[in-house]
């Protein structure tokens, strides 16, 4: 029975991958997630995986203090967007681009890379868009499990917003003037 199952299970993600959609396994650790925006009628959007903290310490630890970190688990984090944007200072064209964050113990920065399609740990900084600084939040209850939201500010402006651990970071997105 439990290899019929199994066959079964293959033969729909075969099924979907040859239709051109991505299938997660049931119990994967870090489900895929994404979180979108539309500016001035153009879409934003960025597709990552969410991991758990699982009793595991987040920060300084599965956010790595003093180094790259992927901004999320598995693949690299992906920035799609169909309009040129400032994010915080960072002046970012339209297309697609990768995630990392550099946290310290006080300053967290949001690294936008031109190198994509990468494994989330692949982090070449010669690659590198620019850096720009989120503003931190210390949270009053512990986030379970990492999440990213793109939350409109109006028609022409959003924020980004990181949230794990007891820190919330964020960011203010806007259409490029």
């Amino acid at each position: 029975m439990q290899r019929l199952a199994l066959f079964l299970s293959l033969i729909a993600a075969v099924t979907a991958a040859e239709a051109g959609v991505r299938q997660q396994p049931p119990n994967k650790l870090s489900p895929e997630a994404s979180t979108s925006v539309t500016l001035g009628g153009k879409n934003v959007t960025i597709e990552y995986s969410a991991p758990s903290a699982r009793g595991r310490k987040v920060e300084g630890g599965l956010i790595p203090y003093g180094k790259v970190w992927r901004t999320g688990a598995d693949s690299a984090t992906t920035l799609i967007t169909e309009a040129d944007l400032t994010i915080g200072d960072l002046r970012v064209a339209k297309g697609t681009y990768t995630i990392y964050t550099f946290a310290t113990d006080g300053d967290w920065k949001l690294a936008i890379s031109k190198q994509t399609g990468q494994w989330g740990t692949e982090y070449n900084e010669p690659q590198d868009l620019g850096r720009t600084s989120l503003s931190l939040k210390k949270l009053g209850a512990p986030v379970e499990k990492f999440a990213m939201a793109l939350t409109a500010a109006g028609s022409n402006a959003a924020t980004l917003t990181l949230r794990w651990g007891m820190t919330e970071a964020s960011v203010a997105v806007k259409l490029a003037e």
